[in-house]
């Protein structure tokens, strides 16, 4: 009996440390703020600090209780491993036609870090490497950001970023013998290279004073220079600053014909402002465009005198006008191509017409125009799923890629004169996704609001209740969450799980109106419609709450943390990545101000404070609450959502958590945002994230 009841005992210790492991004790202040007469706490306050050496064991220790419990989780091991073998198919971009005649296209043999750039004298001809982002770094740390030619496709400038981090570099290589020239750039950020003549326009900030808050820091007073070839950056023309207006971007672009320059300013507001000048005219000034920054006008293509532009004023869904340089302002521009009830994704000018792609119901849908409006078909694309048009407005056909979730990212041609489409390059993959079943549901959100949502998984699943359950949202910014092939959810849908891909508000899937009804005092409809999505899971047998995972990175880490804060009851599991945790801090750090048209800030006013204050995840956490087994995840170099905003989520969630679940976090190191991030770095988060949710929806 005795030696029964140790047994037990023991295995009840196994059990708890399994489930809640001995966390490091995190230091607090007495750090208060006040913001229109109300106290706010902020104890963890040191931990915004990144160049401090507290904050740095903090780090160490939290790792070190992290890493050995996800070491320990049984399925890791297997997760990666079967990771590796789904990842390791080929994958090919589409090719683009250059000036010099030669294609380029990337390419990623499988389980290399970075994809390479190629070269080829004719289409389907032999390729050979451009340029291999994997030789600039040993770990596969440094990224290629973009790749801009010279409009005489003599030059070739590439963008590069170190560790995930948002600064950027360029770099030119002389194209014709792929040589690395002198030329480099540093302290960039948000930029292209934007060629005219000799030389391109950048943007950057000034370099940071080097007191080790260079990840962290705000930053200001965005600048646009122009750099001459075969010259030191010192030499760089300040082209253009706005000091009036620290914080707001701005970039230049030059179109093909280098006759026309447009400037664009955005950060004020949900929109953009625009500017054009003529450069045939000696001594031209920038004229502009538009009337405020409430909407968005983006330069599609030129000809002559003639400007298209894709915009949403008057417009929610999107439509294309024409506007003369003579006389650009928006009272003057001619609808080409109107509103429609479907949302205007994107247009392609290619061989005398135009490619306008469609969001219905947030699959793409694409027609044909000629120049003139008129439409002449619909394109037929392979299924339901996301399509991107690529070719040149001289040529007389075009490439797409096409992908669904049980379709990987296949390679389209597409002639313009038959409307016949043909396989370019398909991915020979080593895995069946046959077994597979995607549906699209429509579920009510709590005002009543229509939410769409994708449901992926095996054919044979029974619906009863038991399945687990990974719901992932975002629900910001405008950005529409599209179907998409990844493998690394099939380790999930093998194993039995069901993958739900919500379409919140706050995103774009159905135009303006619909990414505004989830900005600054409407932001809880998207909390609503994803905590309305799990409930519709339960309500039609796809699971229960202690089947539920959710997970979302960015704003999507703001979701799961306003979500699992405000229904811990209602999920098993919470993976916030990257999120923004602290929302009445965030517009301090880096480019944090540029978010403020879809949250508001803590100093716009006490309403906007009551409001933020009301939902932040930071600040809705309660002592001796249950909350889901949670694994934060963030990384040292992220200047995008700055590691603060999980530091200080974590330490307030080990506080509050009633020591049920366990609730740790992931610090990566040399990795960002989640932009760039060598493959490898990609799998071995992906194994961790997955074994975790094994776990703990008992898998």
């Amino acid at each position: 009996m005795k030696r029964n009841i140790l047994i037990i005992l023991a295995m009840t210790a196994i059990a708890i440390e399994a489930c809640a492991p001995k966390l490091p004790q995190t230091r607090k202040d007495d750090t208060v703020d006040n913001y229109f007469g109300t106290e706010v706490a902020d104890p963890y306050r040191w931990l915004e600090d990144d160049a401090s050496a507290e904050t740095a064991a903090w780090v160490k220790a939290q790792n070190k209780v992290t890493a050995a419990y996800l070491k320990k989780l049984p399925a890791r091991e297997k997760i990666l491993a079967r990771l590796k073998e789904v990842a390791n198919y080929e994958k090919v971009g589409a090719p683009s036609h250059k000036k010099n005649g030669k294609w380029y296209f990337y390419k990623n043999d499988g389980l290399q870090n970075q994809s390479v750039l190629y070269e080829m004298d004719e289409l389907g001809g032999e390729p050979s490497v451009f340029l291999d982002p994997n030789t600039l770094s040993d770990d596969g740390t440094v990224a290629l950001k973009g790749t801009y030619f010279s409009h005489d496709c003599k030059y070739m400038a590439y963008v590069i970023s170190r560790s995930g981090s948002d600064w950027e570099e360029i770099f030119v290589m002389d194209v014709e013998n792929g040589s690395l020239l002198e030329d480099h750039i540093e302290w960039a950020k948000f930029t292209g290279a934007s060629w005219r003549g000799n030389g391109f326009y950048y943007s950057a900030y000034d370099a940071p004073q080097g007191d080790g808050h260079e990840f962290s820091g705000k930053n200001e007073v965005h600048k646009i220079y122009y750099h001459k070839i075969g010259t030191p950056q010192s030499e760089d023309e300040l082209y253009f600053s706005n000091p009036a207006e620290p914080l707001r971007f701005y970039q230049l672009e030059i179109n093909e014909e280098e006759t026309l320059a447009f400037l664009y300013e955005d950060g004020a507001d949900v929109g953009n402002n625009l500017y054009v000048k003529d450069l045939r005219v000696e001594g031209a000034e920038f004229v502009q465009m538009t009337a405020d920054m409430k909407n968005s006008c983006l330069p599609v293509e030129s000809d002559g005198d003639k400007i298209y532009l894709f915009t949403n004023l008057g417009a929610p869904m999107n439509k294309i006008v024409v506007a003369d340089v003579h006389n650009p302002s928006c009272n003057n521009w001619k609808d080409l191509i109107p509103e429609s009830d479907c949302v205007l994704e994107g247009v392609t000018f290619v061989g005398g017409k135009i490619i306008a792609s469609y969001l219905k119901d947030a699959s793409t849908h694409a027609w044909l125009y000629d120049t003139d409006g008129t439409r002449i078909r619909e394109i037929e694309l392979p299924g339901v799923g996301s399509a991107g048009f690529s070719g040149k407005k001289d040529e007389p056909f075009c490439f797409y890629s096409y992908s669904s979730f049980t379709t990987p990212g296949t390679i389209y041609s597409y002639n313009l004169e038959t409307g016949e489409s043909s396989v370019y390059c398909q991915p020979k993959t080593n895995f069946d996704l046959s077994e597979f079943n995607v549906e699209q549901v429509f579920f009510e959100s709590k005002d009543g609001t229509r939410i769409p949502m994708f449901v992926t998984h095996k054919k044979n699943v029974k619906l009863d209740g038991s399945n687990p359950v990974l719901l992932y949202g975002y629900g910001g910014f405008d950005i529409s969450l599209t179907p998409g092939f990844s493998a690394n959810r099939i380790p999930f849908l093998e194993a039995g799980g069901i993958y739900a891909q919500v379409n919140l508000r706050g995103g774009g899937e159905y135009g303006e109106a619909w990414h505004l009804a989830g900005t600054k005092m409407n932001k809880q409809n998207v909390f609503d419609d994803f905590i309305s999505a799990a409930e519709w899971m339960i309500a039609h047998k796809c699971t229960s709450p202690e089947k539920i995972a959710i997970l979302g990175g960015s704003n999507g880490g703001l979701l799961v943390g306003a979500c699992m804060t405000q229904r811990p009851d209602l999920y098993a599991v919470a993976i916030p990545q990257v999120g923004v945790m602290d929302m009445l801090r965030y517009h301090k750090f880096t480019i944090g101000w540029n978010w403020a048209p879809d949250y508001g800030t803590s100093e716009d006013s006490e309403e906007m404070f009551k409001y933020l204050y009301g939902y932040s995840p930071l600040h809705n956490l309660k002592p001796g609450t249950k909350y889901p087994a949670t694994l934060v995840t963030t990384a040292d170099h992220d200047d995008r959502v700055v590691p603060a905003h999980s530091f200080k989520f974590a330490a307030t969630l080990q506080e509050c958590n009633d020591g049920t679940n366990p609730c740790l976090i992931r610090i990566d190191s040399k990795a960002g945002h989640g932009g760039g991030k060598p493959l490898a770095k990609v799998l071995e988060e992906q194994a961790d994230i997955y074994a975790f949710i094994f776990k703990h929806l008992g898998m």
